[in-house]
């Protein structure tokens, strides 16, 4: 251990507990100055908000080569032709179970991450978290580390402040006119709308949903902050039924950090038997909620995990074991417990004794519990993962799977029927060919019954039989008149089923309508 290490304590405290919580309901907020944090869960939130905030910004402009009759958009919704397009996958409105399943599997998979990580998803990739971090970096890039933004704060109004708060805030207006303006680059093609936009020819829509996002993404991520997950956010108030002992949670290890010494030195002296803990405050200073982890478990707290990598370098500093705040599961937390409070009751734990669990020599006994990958594999993370799995195969079944050709039809209702010169009797249908690949085809329709039938098309002439090729633009419905006429001699009174097939013969796709032909009774 370096005893000639001095470690300043940090002048934080947690905004939701001390005089505070003890005050009126209707406190007025703290500011939280986090201070910036260093090692690998920090490192690891900057690769994440990276590669989150590139898909958000850059995925509009990537082109996908459809042919000539699609957009070359890589993922574009085409609210106008009803349409999603997302790389060589293309969504009609009748298949939007895709989209259903997509979302059943995202919550699916909250679910499973709770359980095992908790709210990894809040400390890491939602957007709340992600945007506020960003503009938390702003702060500090122009108004200086956690100190001289607090200093600044306290200071009355200068030109000086004026100026650093104004182009703080100026770039957080830059940032959340980015991000209002890469989501409408989302529902047409993203050039050509960039071009409309900037030369005043745009829908007015367009300019409507830059100035909602806007707006709301500098009050959530430049203002509010850590409200928006305390107070607005419905997750940390259901999270816990995602949890049980076996989740892995950001704790702080009391029973090794109590009691809490800021003299180690004096204390080993005097003989007292202290923890690892220094009370630096480290951990309070950089947490982006402003709470104290030491608390145990809070509802502010978003499992950023920046709390463990402050401790774990002051604990670098002091020559201790890092870990005094880590991911841990409530099961090995309490079996640890057992162990370093030896008069624990059950109501209350009783002193935390640490020479319990530190060896003589250094380092830790043989019978504390420690981190097991195989809490990863227990009922509650497989059954999730096999949700999840199932919902997946599902899906990608039904996409390889599903018809790119479909044939609807309604019958004429007046008349049901007519009875022409010759005795014949005919019915009218409506027919919708879809063709839902991006390239012209040529559809054969034809009729399958009843017995010497044949059939006319108002909207093409010429065609008078059982079969009729239909040509068919891409990526569009063809609606045809049909009527099917049966000779007199023939007709049957009553309904009489039969089958309207539609045929690619290209492709040998095919569909199929069951349909019936009606002869009242009072027709000979």
């Amino acid at each position: 251990m370096n005893t000639h290490t001095i470690i300043d304590k940090q002048d934080a405290k947690a905004v939701n507990t001390g005089a505070k919580a003890q005050s009126s309901l209707y406190a007025a907020h703290e500011k939280v100055f986090p201070k910036r944090a260093e090692g690998t869960f920090r490192k690891l939130k900057w690769i994440i908000m990276a590669v989150t905030l590139g898909i958000y910004y850059l995925t509009p402009w990537l082109r996908w080569d459809r042919g000539p009759f699609a957009p070359d958009q890589a993922v574009l919704l085409d609210m106008a032709h009803r349409r999603f397009y997302f790389f060589f996958i293309e969504i009609w409105p009748q298949e939007f179970y895709f989209v259903a399943g997509l979302l059943v599997m995202a919550g699916v998979g909250l679910f499973l991450v709770t359980s095992v990580v908790g709210r990894a998803w809040c400390g890491y990739s939602c957007p709340q978290t992600v945007w506020t971090d960003l503009f938390i970096k702003v702060e500090e890039l122009v108004q200086g580390d956690r100190n001289a933004r607090i200093r600044l704060d306290k200071a009355p109004w200068s030109l000086r402040k004026v100026s650093l708060i104004g182009f703080t805030h100026l770039i957080f207006l830059l940032i959340s006119v980015a991000t209002g303006g890469a989501w409408i680059f989302y529902f047409a093609d993203a050039p050509t709308l960039l071009k409309d936009f900037v030369t005043l020819q745009a829908p007015f829509v367009a300019y409507g949903t830059v100035a909602v996002l806007t707006a709301t993404t500098y009050l959530l991520g430049g203002i509010m902050r850590e409200q928006v997950c305390i107070y607005m956010c419905p997750w940390p108030r259901i999270q816990a039924a995602m949890l049980d002992e076996d989740s892995l949670v950001v704790t702080y290890n009391d029973w090794r950090g109590e009691p809490r010494s800021a003299g180690t030195k004096k204390a080993a002296a005097a003989g007292l038997a202290v923890g690892d803990c220094i009370d630096c405050n480290a951990c309070v200073a950089v947490c982006p909620t402003g709470i104290d982890i030491r608390d145990g478990q809070q509802l502010e707290c978003i499992t950023c995990a920046l709390c463990i990598d402050a401790c774990n370098g002051i604990m670098d500093k002091i020559g201790k074991p890092r870990g005094l705040i880590g991911y841990s599961t409530l099961r090995d937390y309490n079996h640890n417990m057992d162990i370093a409070c030896p008069d624990a009751t059950d109501d209350v734990w009783g002193r935390i004794d640490p020479a319990r669990v530190h060896k003589p020599g250094g380092g830790f006994i043989d019978g504390l519990k420690h981190f097991d990958w195989k809490i990863f594999f227990r009922a509650r993370t497989l059954i999730y993962m096999g949700m999840w799995s199932l919902i997946g195969i599902g899906l990608v079944f039904l996409l390889l799977t599903r018809d790119r050709l479909e044939v609807n039809v309604q019958k004429d209702r007046n008349p049901i029927a007519v009875k022409l010169s010759d005795g014949s009797i005919r019915n009218g249908y409506t027919m919708k060919i879809l063709n839902m690949m991006p390239e012209p085809r040529t559809i054969t329709l034809m009729i399958d019954g009843p017995p010497g039938a044949s059939m006319t098309i108002n909207e093409l002439e010429g065609v008078v039989g059982r079969s009729a090729d239909i040509p068919v633009e891409p990526d569009k419905l063809r609606a045809l008149h049909v009527f099917v006429t049966v000779p007199g001699q023939l007709a049957q009174k009553g309904r009489t089923d039969f089958r309207i097939v539609v045929t690619d013969k290209q492709s040998f796709e095919t569909d199929t309508y069951n349909a019936i032909f009606e002869v009242p009774e009072n027709m000979q």
